[in-house]
């Protein structure tokens, strides 16, 4: 719980500007000493604004110059109404923006008309920005002082280094804690979700201390239970912690709390909730070894399975785990309620630990441990606990995850000591680690990318049922909204209706092009990210230009290869993901090996290799297919929408130990505070992919052929069998994420992509004219780059 709003003002600024004045030399805050820029060095382009605003007879000005600025902190609020509002208006939350012009820092208000920028990951820590108009908002209570406010942006990009030694030209925005420039908020909020604390209001690392017990009135919850309704005063009450929520933010723009978070505590049946204020909770942390035996103290329980138990676990079973993180995916957002500002943040991970080839796989929340959340990494030891089995063993692909719960705590570091340690099957996981310092699943561990999880039922009418939208299928006319929506790292799953009229193979780059990636990723002498972000802007601005030149089937190239046709009843589909198990396989000879470098076992997402022949027969298989349909329609449409181009961070990694720290930032959301960059670092197109099979691109146009969407499709491999024989290979392949081999029993060759991508258009020749209900994955990843994959396709066979 917490108090009524006492001690901030509401208003514009408790650390704000102060403006020149000669009868004085302080800000209008408390130690708030206004730093003044010498007449020797460069002046600031800050300094030379305010005194603009303060000549200026408008509370807004046009700067005279306009130079740029590096942006340093982005930090995330919520506003309360002020006295003259009634009605709470969106938004709920407003953004600090701390800029540097290398000369003095200086803490702004944004203006809400540019939260979008923010919403997007445009406006971001690192980047050059140009302010291009700025006002002032005046604290009427304070004699000359306000806030500088943005209110028109550039925004370039990202710098290679920024300097943090720039001191602020206002004092008061150093003080500790820090507080936001409007409103009564004593704090910030994480910049991407509410259940995550953040700034420097929070004690971390909180350790236990001794304290004396013989002068101390205690009580016991069930003694509490039986007095509760005739006591005034209350005890000391003396528990052990079983579990632990999440915090809750129950903050509203009309309550006017200054911490309002609250934390629930307890075991099934007793509930505790810890308030901030009114009447604040006195917390003592006891070490254990004053535990006393007359106390009776439950111990502490643990639920541990194993991934061999799992399978037998039933729908909403809570357990914990533990294992070595083989798979560590990207932080995604998705929506609480819609229409709203609030988001959660998950990631899914895979955990291995010995007792079968499948990983656990879990859908991770966050927890409120941002410092564990963010700074996951393969080849981990890892512990969850409090987490809930989700399972469907009527569809087709099998359901069976994991996901974290309220109560779900998570555990990477300081294992030792901890209570679960004397568990069996706890020891059991750390005995098998050791035997196997060198196995698979340590060596070939995978971060990153566009993850397709989990998979949606093999029929139209089971997903139908299985979903909770307001409305199961979206018009292709409403797709561009529903993608200009989207905000940073949200992924959001519909169904549009349409007919599939080009597909195209891009194949992946060879594996010789980055060979020695290792070697090269352990040298410091790297291209700076600014120079990373440029090539990639001009790859793009290659690959659109290019898009329309290739709608011509003349231009689609054509190839050679040795293939031979799957037979159906050797498919093999997907049980429980699109990344379910290692299989070792002989690797196709590269330049690398020819060098005498060891050559890269598969990894988690690359289940098959590719090679050159296959049998006898040979035939010439076009990469690109375009219908009839699309020849007569493409040039007549009202909108084409182009989303099929994947970039760099969508690709999984192989991890490299010696790059955690980069990788972890590359997939983690965008911090609040700018951090400097240890070196030079690399960039991301020089690690390794996971899978090699590259992409298609895919056409579809809408039913009444006046609108087009491209999208992407990412094919992989897996090894489950399940044999099927009614389900061509492109609907095989499309509705569970994967590529289908032949199995290699008796089988010398496997098929490789190009073969395996031939089999696929040819598939997709036989839709031409159906009419398909496709389930697209859209994501935003930030700073103008959005994704759109094709996860499954329902033709009039699986219809129902």
């Amino acid at each position: 719980m917490s108090g009524e709003l006492g001690q901030p003002q509401a208003g514009p600024s408790h650390a704000g500007l102060d403006f020149p004045n000669p009868d004085r030399n302080r800000a209008g805050v408390p130690g708030g000493v206004i730093r003044r820029a010498g007449s020797q060095g460069r002046r600031s382009w800050i300094q030379k604004v305010l005194e603009q605003i303060t000549d200026s007879p408008l509370q807004w000005v046009t700067p005279s110059e306009v130079v740029p600025v590096a942006v340093l902190a982005v930090q995330r609020y919520l506003l309360e109404d002020e006295p003259r509002d009634t009605i709470p208006k969106p938004p709920l939350y407003c953004y600090d923006v701390t800029i540097s012009d290398g000369v003095y820092q200086e803490k702004c208000y944004l203006d809400p008309s540019l939260n979008f920028l923010v919403y997007k990951n445009i406006l971001k820590v690192g980047i050059e920005m140009k302010i291009s108009r700025v006002s002032c908002l005046y604290n009427e209570k304070r004699l000359g002082q306000g806030i500088l406010c943005i209110d028109n942006v550039h925004c370039g990009e990202a710098l290679e280094a920024i300097s943090l030694e720039t001191p602020f030209r206002n004092s008061a925005h150093e003080e500790v804690p820090e507080r936001p420039l409007r409103g009564g908020k004593s704090h910030y909020l994480a910049l991407w979700n509410n259940e995550d604390p953040y700034g420097d209001i929070w004690l971390t690392n909180k350790q236990p201390e001794e304290h004396n017990f013989n002068n101390t009135k205690i009580i016991s919850l069930s003694h509490l239970e039986m007095t509760w309704a005739n006591r005034r005063n209350f005890p000391a009450l003396l528990v052990r912690i079983l579990h632990k929520s999440k915090l809750r933010y129950y903050g509203k723009p009309d309550k006017k709390m200054i911490e309002p978070y609250q934390l629930v505590v307890g075991s099934k049946k007793f509930k505790i909730c810890l308030n901030l204020r009114d009447p604040p909770t006195n917390i003592i942390i006891i070490p254990e070894k004053q535990v006393k035996p007359e106390w009776r103290l439950p111990k502490l329980n643990h639920r541990f399975i194993t991934r061999s138990e799992l399978d037998d676990m039933p729908e909403n079973h809570i357990c914990d785990v533990i294992g070595i993180l083989v798979f560590v995916g990207r932080v995604q957002r998705s929506k609480k309620k819609e229409n709203r500002e609030d988001f959660w943040s998950y990631r899914w991970i895979h955990i291995a630990d010995g007792t079968s080839e499948q990983p656990f796989i879990v859908e991770l929340f966050s927890t409120s441990q941002p410092e564990i959340f963010e700074n996951i990494y393969p080849m981990t030891y890892f512990v969850c606990t409090q987490l809930k089995v989700v399972r469907n063993d009527a569809q087709v692909p099998k359901l069976l995850y994991l996901t974290t719960t309220n109560e779900s705590r998570v555990f990477i570091t300081g294992h030792r000591g901890q209570p679960y340690t004397n568990d069996t099957k706890v020891k059991n996981f750390i005995h098998w680690i050791k035997t196997r310092t060198d196995s698979e699943e340590v060596k070939n561990t995978v971060i990153g990318g566009y993850y397709p999880y989990p998979p949606v039922p093999e029929t139209f009418s089971k997903y139908s049922s299985s979903v909770k939208v307001e409305s199961l299928l979206t018009a292709i006319s409403e797709v561009r909204k529903e993608i200009e929506d989207l905000q940073y790292r949200e992924q959001k799953r519909i169904a549009i209706q349409g007919i599939i009229t080009v597909i195209k193979y891009i194949p992946h780059a060879s594996a010789s092009e980055n060979a020695s990636t290792s070697e090269t990723l352990r040298s410091t002498n790297q291209p700076s990210t600014s120079q990373a972000a440029r090539r990639e802007n001009q790859s793009q601005e290659r690959d659109n230009n290019k898009r329309h030149q290739d709608d011509d089937p003349v231009s689609s190239q054509c190839f050679q290869t040795t293939y031979t046709s799957l037979s159906p009843t050797k498919k093999k589909r997907i049980l429980q993901g699109p990344y379910a198990k290692l299989i070792p396989v002989p690797q196709p000879e590269t330049s690398a090996q020819t060098k005498g470098n060891k050559p890269d076992m598969p990894s988690i997402f690359q289940r098959i290799a590719s090679t050159s022949t296959i049998g006898k027969a040979r035939k010439t298989i076009s990469d690109r297919w375009e219908s009839q349909l699309w020849r007569e329609k493409k040039f007549g449409l009202i909108d084409h929408l182009h989303y099929s181009h994947v970039y760099p961070e969508s690709i999984p990694r192989k991890f490299i130990f010696e790059q955690r720290k980069f990788l972890t930032e590359q997939f983690n959301s965008q911090p609040a505070k700018y951090i400097p960059p240890e070196g030079r670092p690399p960039k991301l197109d020089d690690f390794k992919s996971a899978r090699s099979l590259g992409h298609f691109e895919v056409t579809i146009l809408g039913l009444n052929h006046e609108i087009a969407i491209d999208v992407a499709f990412l094919p992989m491999y897996c090894p489950e069998d399940l044999r099927t024989s009614q389900i061509d290979t492109l609907l095989t392949c499309m509705n569970y994420s994967c590529v289908y081999p032949q199995d290699g029993a008796g089988n010398d060759r496997l098929p490789g992509p190009r073969a395996l991508a031939g089999d696929i258009i040819k598939a997709a020749m036989k839709l031409d004219r159906v009419h398909i209900v496709g389930i697209l994955d859209i994501c935003n990843l930030g700073n103008n780059k959005v994704e759109v994959y094709l996860h499954r396709i329902y033709s009039p066979t699986n219809i129902s």
